[in-house]
């Protein structure tokens, strides 16, 4: 399995609506692809910006390859990027992941 990581931020007054856009292109994008093993969108707040990791998962290197091309390194934009994004990745990261020990939900309990 390959993580694959990539970041980037938006001003704070942009967050949620990058959020909604991130939504409905890059996390609908990823998802779609075959080997996708899973898809999350992290934010953080940063002084004025948010910060945004993609993280997602997939079923191998070719897989990866799929979604991003043959230089599967270089980072995937979409049309509205520009309007958003004040700094960005224009690479992601990949892992290799050698332990996968998914947890069961469970609610904490107030003990």
């Amino acid at each position: 399995m390959i993580a694959r990581i990539w970041r980037g931020a938006v001003l704070g007054a942009d967050s949620d609506a990058y959020a909604e856009y991130m939504q409905r292109t890059g996390v609908a994008d990823y998802a779609a692809t075959d080997g996708n093993c899973g898809v999350w969108m992290l934010r953080r707040e940063v002084g004025g910006l948010t910060e945004v990791v993609m993280f997602t998962l997939w079923d191998s290197l070719d897989a990866v390859r799929n979604f991003a091309g043959d230089a599967y390194e270089t980072a995937r934009f979409y049309p509205e990027d520009d309007r958003f994004l004040v700094e960005r990745d224009l690479v992601a990261t990949h892992y290799t992941v050698i332990a996968d020990r998914p947890l069961s939900r469970h609610v904490p309990s107030n003990s």
